[in-house]
């Protein structure tokens, strides 16, 4: 390709017409631009999505696909699995919590929802709670707190992992408990805690805080519960034998 084409494709934004050109079977005109633009837009799309994953930050490449669903989640009335799936609680603005004893397929199942998410243009973030209360703190202290809770201004979904495994501070709690405020009704967050939410004053401090919070978590939430024991240590014991 010439570099006035190449140049000109530049200009137009066409990302990927001046790779692919080439490989478009030609039929006739109208055909062959038709097949040419599809092109570039299937693979806009693809690396919207490639960018988009990179952004969420998942600690893993889990994904609904390998996902084991079993007798043992159960659901709230208003929603089964093929709704969980479809992220309408997305569109919805609605929240999604995980509750069960460790290594029952929480995490993989947040961040399957979360993949999937990506892939159908949403933005998402994920964070272990303990890392992004740390993560607050030190935006506290280096008086950046305000640019750090705008950088969830377009965020579609936010997903908190492992909400219980760590104490917070009071200042920890507090700053988290204005991150979800800010998002309440105006995101939807997906969050996995190994405790049920009678237990949550063990992390957060303050009961009132900590009643705040539940109560915008849950207002409008969907609430799975994972029943029976660990899939890893069964798995492990498994290999074992």
């Amino acid at each position: 390709m010439s570099d006035t084409i190449r140049s000109m494709c530049k200009l137009l934004r066409l990302a990927y017409v001046s790779e692919i050109y080439e490989t478009i079977q030609f039929d006739s005109p109208t055909q062959y631009l038709e097949s040419l633009f599809k092109e570039e837009f299937r693979l806009r799309d693809k690396a919207k999505v490639q960018r988009l994953i990179k952004n969420a930050k998942f600690l893993d490449s889990k994904s609904l696909s390998n996902y084991e669903w079993n007798e043992r989640i159960r659901f709230p009335t208003q929603i089964d699995k093929d709704c969980l799936m479809s992220l309408d609680f997305i569109k919805q603005k609605q929240n999604v919590v995980l509750i069960g004893s460790p290594g029952t397929g929480k995490s993989h199942l947040a961040t399957g929802l979360g993949r999937k998410a990506c892939e159908m243009g949403y933005e998402v973030r994920f964070y272990r709670v303990s890392l992004l209360i740390e993560q607050l703190e030190q935006a506290l202290k280096q008086e950046k707190l305000p640019s750090f809770r705008k950088r969830f201004e377009k965020v579609d979904l936010i997903i908190l992992d492992e909400m219980g495994y760590l104490p917070f501070s009071k200042e920890g709690s507090e700053l988290l408990f204005q991150l979800i405020a800010d998002w309440y009704e105006q995101k939807s967050i997906i969050i996995t805690s190994n405790l049920e939410f009678s237990q949550w004053n063990r992390i957060f401090i303050d009961s009132r805080l900590t009643a705040a919070l539940v109560d915008r978590l849950i207002h409008h939430a969907h609430v799975l519960t994972f029943n029976g024991g660990s899939y890893r240590l069964s798995n492990a014991l498994s290999k074992a034998r």
